[in-house]
Parts: C-alpha cells; structure tokens; sequence
C-alpha cells in the first residue's frame, strides 16, 4: 500500500531523514519506534505533504504521491492523527468530527461514517455539543482519531497516540487501533512507548537520527537484544 524509497528530508540545513526505505502492506499495522528527535514525526509528515522530501520516491497504491499537495494525498485515501492530537478546541465535538468529512459531500455517508465512530468511541456520541477543549486528554485522542477516520482512510498515520495518557487509558486506544485495523484500515504508527506499539504491530522499524537502523516482525523485535535495551527498559 506504502511505500518509501531512499527518502531524504531537510529542515533547513538539518539532515532529517537519511535514505529512509520501508514498505506497508494492505491490512498491516505498521510501527516506527525509537528515540526523541529520531525523525519519526518528520517521516508521516513527510508522507503526508506537510515536509516536501529532498530526494526518493513515496508511492501509495503504486502511485508517486512525492510531490502532491496534503490535500490531494487526504482525498488519495492517507489520513494521520498528529502528535499532541491538534483538535480545535473552541469548536464542539460535532464540529470537530464534521471537519473530517470536508471532502466528502453526501450527508447520508457523513452520517454513516459518524456512527461508525460512535461505534469505536461511544463516550463521543454523548459528548456532541461540548467544547472539544473541555474534554479530558483521553476523549480529546479519541476525538483526534474519530475526525481522521471521518476521513475514511485507507491508510491511518497515527503519531504518538499515547502521549500523555494514563496506563488504562492508554491500553484502550490500543485496542481501539487493533480495532479500527481488524475493520480493514491500514496503520503506521509512530510510538515511544515501544513495548505497546510491538505488541499489536505485525511488522516494525528501529528509527536512530534520522536513520532506519533495524526492520524486522514486530514479534522478534521484541525478543531482539539491542531493542530489549534501548527501548524495552531490560
């Protein structure tokens, strides 16, 4: 569905991504771990349009989407959830939601494709009217990802969706991410909290300053000595 082939990207004179390859299937969850500064973030935003890549090739479904517009990459089927989750605070969940079905025109799908959410996150069904700033850290993710899904990717970027979240809290976007990808929405997600992101991962990337230094299945980079020590906490 995705793939990345020697992708470099500048901020400036920072080298921020260094030959950058790697591929996701149709129906993977996919994750890219490491350290802060790692070029994680850098890496989806650069899928997405949002950092042009100085070099290489993106390609989404065999096409060369390098040099396209965010907007053109949104309607080609990629939506992400950026870190900090970017909601608008002063609008209402309604209105947060609504905003992720601007190109869709057909009311009768927008409603569809709401409680589709609503599935996936009852509490914002229950929340419609309020202030999305008002939400606790938890709904406030829920309602970042609900807006991307409103979007009706085929494939869902997802940026440190456990960012300041409780444990607890923390586990139940986890299962809902197992979720939306058993409902057939691809997933590359980017996650410090290593142990989480493998264990739900079918395949995953070790990030190092801007480089890709270890791929393999999410199952033995858990058991692989050096991930173990640098981000696994053994």
């Amino acid at each position: 569905m995705l793939k990345l082939e020697n992708v470099e990207t500048y901020y400036g004179n920072i080298h921020a991504l260094k030959n950058i390859s790697l591929e996701i299937n149709d129906g993977e969850i996919v994750t890219v771990i490491g350290a802060n500064g790692a070029g994680k973030t850098t890496t989806l935003k650069t899928i997405c349009g949002l950092v042009r890549a100085s070099s290489g090739k993106i390609y989404f479904k065999g096409i060369d989407i390098t040099n396209h517009d965010t907007a053109d990459i949104v309607e080609a089927g990629i939506a992400m959830v950026p870190e900090g989750r970017r909601i608008f605070p002063r609008m209402t969940v309604l209105e947060n939601l609504q905003l992720g079905a601007y190109l869709n025109k057909n009311r009768a799908e927008i409603k569809k494709d709401m409680e589709r959410v609503f599935e996936l996150f009852p509490i914002l069904k229950d929340r419609l009217k309020q202030i999305a700033g008002t939400l606790s850290g938890g709904e406030q993710q829920m309602l970042a990802i609900g807006r991307a899904l409103m979007a009706k990717p085929k494939l869902l970027l997802l940026d440190e969706p456990s960012m300041g979240l409780a444990p607890m809290i923390v586990q139940n976007i986890f299962d809902i991410i197992k979720e939306i990808n058993r409902k057939g929405t691809t997933i590359l997600l980017v996650e410090q909290n290593a142990q989480m992101a493998l264990s739900i991962a079918h395949k995953g990337y070790v990030m190092e300053t801007g480089n890709i230094v270890l791929q393999d299945t999410a199952e033995n980079l858990l058991c692989n000595e050096k991930v173990k020590k640098a981000y696994l906490g053994e």
